[in-house]
């Protein structure tokens, strides 16, 4: 063994016997990187061996950090292990290197041994109010095994076991990358620096002073309090912690700390409770600047959390790869990656916060619509199945309708006739308010690629919606004279309940080609479905299918057209209505069309905003309407009750409901937990008469069609988004009766308050769509995540010019280099790559 690592393995073993207490060598072993390293390395003879150093020097540095011992001794055995197999194991990839003519050979500072002599050099008390910067961190040659050093295990961090991996995977962190994604979800203040006499009530401070006395006593309930006494030579003031013993023995007489937190009040004196403290010898983390607050989870404190993060966000972003090109940074004056992280995470200033949040949140922006741009492309580069239109027929249709068409569902009706006549296949997205009339524009596209020889197929997402339309399309149908009665026009309908025998026909009619107009629920997409010739593919109410489901409908038409023939054309539908700016940037690579018109005479439909002290009214207001014949829905938050959730759960809303409010009555219940065959058992039931009022969860927001129900009372309307209350509003008022909407407000918050607000004063559901996302952001306007998309952390859709720099520079990368395969393009594309790794299929 080379002479630098016998002493150094003495130095850690030395430490290991003292109980790890950082006192092995004078000012502990985060100065060997300064005082062993820069001797050892002119004391070894080869690039390996001092490789090894630099990479020992980098993990030593993190030392001082670790405040538990178990952390500290799982870092020792990491150095150790690296030492005694270094002749078999290649060290981590070279940092750049310089040195003057004839100057001894020496590792040229990081970010990181900046912090530690800033750390070192940091006996004075800084100036009340000075800010503490950081020196600018050199960048660093980006190395492929660094690459995927990210994607590493959470496990490869110092101290981190499987106990703490585990509570870490509760937050969504499995890897070293997941760790510099876990974003704070606000900040606190601290760079206020005050002295003690200058204190006042309830503002956020910082003070620096010495501890005078500490002491711990016990409660009566077997608590503990621990009380410090601070002076910094103006005053003194006590801080005092709550069930954290173990600061009696770290807080010593005479030992110097930062404290930072909110100023409080016990007996008349000025207090801290609960503050952040950390020694005044350390870098700053939880006192004196723009402090994080991230997530948690049981079993992991913030201190714990942002110590973790300090240390890695020091020493990964070193070593992370910028996949934005520098000329697009330059010319966007975008913060370099590695910069971006680490404001985000620990900021100088709300300007370098807001500047980091910009890149971080372009660079999401941008993926998206490079993942859209590309999906578009690959479908765009398919052959398709042009229809020869019947003029005639369809002229002959939509004079036979019952209504007349608005100019809007007219416009849309145009723009799909003229994307089937195309030899590309039709990828679009047609969005429409509840009632707007999307199912007669897609059923005049059904019936002209029937009349050209054509199949095509309508999936819906519930049985209960999949034969609403069946009924809808075949009443349609009838009233055509040139459609009435011709076989080419019989509409199939297809789902889990169709009986075994009439199954099987169906299925041969429809691997025959006779079957020309197919609607049906998930059952289209299985196995034993081959389709003759299916040139048109309709999904409705799409965001409620998985991505595999939309997509194994389209694939039904691929294969198909396995002569050659083509692929489908897809046509997605949409009663959510989602606001342009949304629906640009996640549908990118589909043609957007919107019926943003009622046709007229439909009743409005009347909302009411009301208190929990309303709630018999609006019992008695359903009694009402159910002794004029009608129905009535009533909506729960929760399926069942929580200990930790105060809201109405359907379950014992349901029994409460029948046995004390409307004994006399015939109630349903619906929630997610119940099987699919008794889901649709009890929406039928409703539908047909049998059930007075229909006890629910949100399940009923889209797929149930009940003309007669004209009252939806919403309990726990507040806890409800917009979008969501408007579709639960647009399940009545769908039969020509006077219908109504009563919403019922627990504890309401400002937000909550301002959406009820808005929805009882509007009924147009993309205004309210907007107001939606402006209120709660686009991961909630979903409710969950959308299926297939990736996820987004910063971006706010409300940043329309940040939206638009990222759409353009997305379409100016794909003109100039559309499989990014130029170099400066190839970190770009791998990026692109993880961030769509899920299976995707945005239609």
């Amino acid at each position: 063994m080379s002479s630098p690592f016998e002493t150094l393995s003495k130095m850690l073993g030395l430490e290991k016997e003292r109980g790890y207490d950082n006192k092995a060598v004078m000012g502990g072993l985060s100065r060997l990187p300064d005082t062993w390293a820069p001797k050892a390395i002119t004391q070894v003879s080869t690039k390996e061996e001092r490789l090894l150093i630099e990479e020992v020097a980098g993990l030593l540095r993190q030392y001082s950090s670790l405040e538990e011992p178990s952390e500290r001794a799982a870092l020792i055995e990491e150095v150790l292990g690296k030492i005694s197999n270094r002749t078999s194991q290649a060290p981590a990839p070279p940092r750049h290197v310089t040195r003057r003519a004839g100057a001894p050979v020496r590792a040229v500072r990081t970010a990181q041994d900046g912090a530690d002599a800033n750390r070192t050099a940091q006996t004075t008390r800084p100036k009340p109010g000075t800010p503490e910067r950081r020196p600018p961190t050199p960048r660093l040659t980006t190395q492929k095994s660094d690459i995927a050093g990210l994607d590493s295990p959470i496990t490869r961090l110092p101290g981190i076991k499987k106990g703490y991996a585990r509570r870490l995977a509760n937050l969504d962190v499995e890897t070293i990358g997941d760790m510099l994604t876990l974003y704070p979800r606000r900040y606190d203040d601290y760079r206020s620096l005050k002295t003690i006499n200058q204190l006042e009530y309830g503002e956020e401070v910082t003070i620096i002073g010495a501890v005078w006395d500490t002491h711990a006593r016990e409660t009566r309930r077997g608590g503990t309090i621990v009380t410090c006494t601070l002076s910094d030579g103006t005053a003194t003031i006590q801080a005092i912690w709550f069930n954290q013993p173990w600061l009696a023995d770290k807080l010593k007489p005479g030992a110097q700390i930062v404290i930072s937190g909110k100023v409080d009040e016990y007996l008349g004196r000025l207090v801290f409770q609960s503050p952040e403290w950390e020694p005044l010898d350390k870098h700053l983390i939880h006192t004196g600047r723009l402090v994080p607050v991230y997530p948690l989870t049981r079993g992991i404190t913030q201190k714990w959390l942002r110590s973790l993060m300090k240390r890695t966000v020091d020493y990964w972003t070193q070593r992370l790869p910028d996949h934005l090109p520098q000329a697009s940074r330059e010319r966007l004056g975008m913060l370099p990656l590695d910069e971006a992280v680490r404001q985000i995470h620990f900021p100088d200033s709300w300007e370098s916060l807001e500047a980091a949040r910009r890149r971080l949140a372009f660079d999401e922006f941008l993926l998206i619509q490079l993942g859209v741009l590309r999906q578009r492309r690959q479908w765009r580069s398919q052959p398709g199945r042009p229809v020869a239109v019947d003029e005639r027929l369809l002229h002959d249709f939509i004079s036979s309708l019952p209504f007349t068409l608005t100019n809007a569902q007219q416009k849309v009706l145009d723009e799909i006739i003229n994307d089937l006549r195309q030899p590309v296949p039709m990828s679009r997205l047609l969005q429409g308010d509840v009632g707007s009339g999307k199912t007669v524009v897609a059923l005049a596209a059904m019936l002209v690629t029937a009349a050209d020889g054509g199949q095509s197929a309508l999936m819906a997402p519930t049985e209960i919606l999949a034969e609403q339309h069946y009924r809808s399309i075949t009443h349609l149908i009838g009233k055509s004279p040139l459609a009435s009665g011709d076989p080419r026009f019989a509409v199939h309908l297809l789902t889990g309940s169709t009986p075994a025998a009439e199954r099987d026909t169906i299925y041969q009619e429809i691997a025959s080609g006779q079957a020309r107009l197919v609607v049906g629920t998930h059952a289209l997409i299985q196995g034993a479905v081959e389709f003759n010739d299916l040139r048109l593919a309709v999904i409705d109410e799409q965001h409620r299918f998985g991505v595999q489901q939309r997509a194994a409908l389209r694939d039904k038409g691929a294969s198909a057209s396995s002569d050659g023939r083509g692929h489908p054309h897809v046509l997605v539908m949409s009663a959510t209505p989602i606001p342009r700016t949304l629906a640009l940037t996640l549908y990118g690579d589909l043609d957007l069309s919107v019926i943003d018109e009622m046709p007229p005479g439909r009743q409005k439909i009347i909302t009411r905003w009301l208190s929990p002290l309303e709630r018999e009214r609006a019992y008695s207001f359903v009694r009402s309407q159910i002794e004029q014949g009608y129905q009535a829905f009533i909506i729960c938050p929760l399926v069942e009750e929580s200990e930790k959730v105060e809201a109405k759960s359907a379950v014992e809303e349901h029994a409460r409901l029948q046995k004390e409010i409307f004994p006399d009555l015939k109630l349903g219940l619906l929630h997610g937990r119940m099987k699919g065959e008794e889901k649709e058992a009890v929406m039928k039931q409703f539908r047909n008469g049998e059930l007075h009022i229909l006890v629910s969860t949100a399940v009923v927001e889209v797929g149930i069609d009940v003309p007669n129900a004209t009252v939806m009372l919403v309990e726990g309307a507040n806890r409800f988004g917009l979008a969501q209350l408007h579709q639960f509003r647009g399940r009545v008022g769908r039969g020509g009766h006077q219908s109504y909407c009563l919403l019922l407000a627990d504890a309401a918050t400002p937000d909550a308050e301002a959406r009820l607000r808005v929805i009882s004063e509007t009924d147009d559901g993309f205004k309210l769509a907007e107001e939606d996302l402006k209120l709660r952001g686009p991961g909630e306007f979903f409710g969950t995540r959308q299926s297939g998309l990736p996820d987004i952390k910063l971006a706010k859709l409300s940043d329309i010019r940040l939206l638009e720099i990222a759409r353009n520079e997305a379409k100016n990368l794909f003109d100039s280099d559309p499989d990014l395969s130029q170099p400066e393009h190839r970190l770009l594309a791998q990026k692109l790559n993880e961030f769509w790794q899920v299976e995707t299929d945005l239609s």
